[in-house]
C-alpha cells in the first residue's frame, strides 16, 4: 500500500494530495475542517490548507458553513466534472497484502491476518481487517490501523482476537468471524494453518 501511495504521489504531485483526496472520495457526505483533515490524513495542516485551495479552485470541494464555528468546513462537490474518473482511479486500487502483513507482523505474536471489506472491494462488509494474535497489543495495533486509514482515506473496521477466542468462535460458527470468512477475503498471513482461502 505504501508503494502504491508513493507511485500515486509521484503521479499526482504528492502523497499528501492523494491522502487528502481519498479522504473526501471515501467519505463523500462528510464535512471536515482543515484541522480534521490534517488529523485524519496525517498530513501537516499547512499542507492541507494549500491542497484545499487547489481543490476549491478546481471545484472538487465546496465550502460548507457550520453553525457556531468560525473555521471553514469542506465537503466533496458531487457535481465535479471528473469525480467518477477520480473515484475509479483512487478507490479501486489493488492492495498490497504482503505490505499489510509485514506491517502488522511487526507487532509480534501475530498468528493470522485476514483482509476483507474495503480491501477486497466489498464496501458493505462488516469487517475490513481480522487480526489473530497471542498477545493483542491494542495500542500498537491502533497506531498501525491509523496509518492504514491515513493512506486509504477511510476509517477501517477491524477485529483483534486472541488465538483461543478465534478458534472458539470458528468452532461455533460465530457470525462475526463467518461474516469475514464466508465472503470475499484475502489471507495476508496464516500461522494457524487453517483452510481459510
Amino acid at each position: 500500500m505504501q508503494i502504491m501511495t508513493d507511485t500515486l504521489g509521484k503521479l499526482m504531485g504528492s502523497a499528501a494530495r492523494v491522502k487528502v483526496m481519498r479522504l473526501f472520495l471515501f467519505n463523500p457526505h462528510a464535512t471536515y475542517s482543515a484541522l480534521e483533515i490534517a488529523e485524519r490524513a496525517q498530513v501537516a495542516v499547512a499542507i492541507v490548507r494549500r491542497e484545499i485551495l487547489v481543490y476549491e479552485g478546481i471545484e472538487l470541494v465546496k465550502v460548507k458553513r457550520t453553525r457556531g464555528k468560525r473555521e471553514k468546513a469542506y465537503t466533496l462537490n458531487h457535481q465535479f466534472e471528473f469525480l467518477e474518473a477520480l473515484q475509479h482511479l483512487l478507490l479501486n486500487l489493488p492492495v498490497r497484502t504482503l505490505d499489510i502483513a509485514k506491517r502488522v507482523r511487526a507487532m509480534g505474536g501475530i498468528r493470522l491476518v485476514v483482509l476483507a471489506g474495503i480491501f477486497v472491494d466489498d464496501y458493505q462488509g462488516r469487517v475490513d481487517l481480522l487480526v489473530v494474535a497471542d498477545k493483542v497489543e491494542e495500542v500498537k495495533l491502533r497506531a498501525i490501523i491509523k496509518v492504514f486509514e491515513a493512506e486509504i482515506g477511510k476509517e477501517l473496521r477491524y477485529v483483534a482476537l486472541k488465538t483461543d477466542e478465534f478458534r472458539y468462535r470458528l468452532d461455533i460458527y460465530d457470525k462475526l468471524v463467518r461474516d469475514v470468512l464466508d465472503y470475499p477475503h484475502s489471507v495476508a498471513l496464516d500461522r494457524l494453518h487453517l483452510p481459510l482461502r
